[in-house]
């Protein structure tokens, strides 16, 4: 493909990604008075809505997760704590898109992004060719998730998991586990395997911290602003249990 664009679809915005952050920004274009598909596009690459959400851990319930902001202009009310997150958020995100005509493309591979002429981006995908003059990436994570390296992983004969492909605690049933992390997910994946599995080990970068007390309203909006601001500031964001610390 050259820099040329030719028989490119011309847009003025791509966002490529359907989650949180790309739904919202779609919701914010359509304010400004940009039009779906004809002043911008949104491109998905999961077959339906519902973002990283539609690929959590069948276990994970709505009542578990720790908290998720509605989306602008659309509450997320009403919804059943017991019911799978994965099947709440995308019910809510099919009917977000619905509402406010969002017209998401999907399943759409990115492939490419590069420069044109005049200023302008060709973002080359499985669908073709867009020519805009801004993109918005709100990839998220979760497709390309991060496996650190640890000394012997290579050779070690057993099955290692990411989080992105954790398959219920029933799986680990007997098993000897060791869960590396101490954030959210570690967490809950350790209480869940701790019931079924042979052994448990807890391997944590930093010491957990553990508190006392209930976790209030007030408490969790802190926690919250504790994480933004580090984002604002342009540093790495701590997970959520490093600012709230561990129930006892």
């Amino acid at each position: 493909m050259n820099n040329t664009g030719v028989n490119a679809r011309e847009v003025d915005v791509v966002v490529v990604g359907a989650g949180q952050a790309g739904l919202s920004a779609a919701y914010h274009l359509r304010r400004t008075g940009f039009e779906p598909e004809r002043d911008f596009i949104v491109l998905d690459h999961a077959p339906r809505p519902g973002g990283a959400w539609q690929f959590r851990w069948p276990s994970l319930t709505y009542g578990k997760v720790h908290g998720m902001h509605s989306l602008p202009g659309m509450d997320l009310t009403d919804a059943d704590p017991d019911r799978p997150s994965s099947e709440v958020v995308p019910e809510y995100f099919a009917a977000y898109e619905r509402a406010f005509d969002l017209r998401v493309r999907r399943p759409v591979d990115v492939r490419a992004v590069r420069e044109g002429t005049e200023g302008r981006l060709l973002v080359e995908t499985g669908a073709g060719t867009w020519s805009t003059r801004a993109l918005i990436n709100a990839t998220g994570t979760w497709d390309r998730p991060f496996w650190p390296h640890y000394p012997g992983q290579e050779t070690f004969r057993g099955r290692q998991l990411h989080t992105a492909q954790y398959p219920g605690p029933e799986w680990f049933a007997g098993r000897r586990v060791v869960v590396v992390g101490g954030g959210a997910s570690g967490t809950q994946h350790l209480m869940e395997i701790a019931g079924r599995a042979a052994e448990t080990t807890w391997v944590t970068r930093r010491p957990p911290v553990f508190r006392e007390g209930p976790f209030t309203e007030e408490f969790g909006r802190a926690a919250v602003a504790l994480v933004e601001e580090r984002v604002r500031q342009g540093l790495v964001p701590r997970s959520v249990v490093s600012v709230t610390g561990l129930p006892l």
